[in-house]
């Protein structure tokens, strides 16, 4: 190859590699929070009740066999799987959010993921062997799936789609995005999968 034909090839992988780093999304940070292997599951239809608790110590206490307890966003929270329209003493409710879609395990996992990131990062696309739910702190968040986008704004709480469904998450607004993300998925499957979406 002569010394001409290098210099465009080399100048050519600038312009591809500046071109790709200019137009690629950053990616969601997601991290889980906290988690609990659980046997069954309670009858009836399932709702992820959010309360908000002075300390973690005083979630940690009034935490029941399907709670979760997380600190985030400088609160302490405490996230129970149940029926509609329960308390926990103590504790203030924020939010409740289902039914969300059930699940045929031989055991169960429930975590709690935090989900952040600036306007434009996104997640691969991905599949669950269970159902999540959003509870998003700042920012919007989007979840892209083969039936359309949901938008979940700050304050708000949605439940998402159930097993195996494809989808894309991401930080949609104007400021940067801060949700929790409720889990209720087989335990004895990977939690997550690459997936496709039409």
């Amino acid at each position: 190859m002569s010394r001409i034909s290098r210099i465009c090839v080399s100048a050519l992988l600038v312009a591809c590699v500046s071109w790709t780093t200019a137009f690629a999304q950053p990616a969601l940070l997601v991290k889980p929070l906290a988690e609990r292997r659980v046997a069954d599951l309670p009858p009836g239809e399932l709702f992820w009740r959010i309360e908000s608790v002075d300390t973690k110590a005083q979630a940690d206490a009034a935490a029941g066999p399907l709670s979760l307890v997380v600190e985030a966003d400088g609160k302490a929270w405490l996230f129970t799987l149940g029926a509609a329209g329960g308390a926990t003493p103590g504790t203030a409710k924020v939010a409740e959010v289902g039914p969300i879609p059930r699940v045929a395990a031989t055991h169960y996992l429930l975590r709690i993921n935090d989900a952040s990131g600036p306007p434009g990062s996104v997640t691969p696309v991905h599949s669950h062997p269970g159902s999540e739910a959003f509870f998003v702190l700042s920012g919007e968040q989007s979840i892209r799936g083969e039936h359309g986008t949901l938008h979940v704004q700050a304050g708000h709480v949605e439940p998402g789609h159930g097993a195996g469904m494809a989808m894309q998450v991401s930080s949609s607004g104007t400021s940067d995005l801060h949700a929790l993300v409720m889990f209720v998925v087989d335990a004895d499957k990977p939690f997550s999968s690459p997936a496709a979406l039409p």
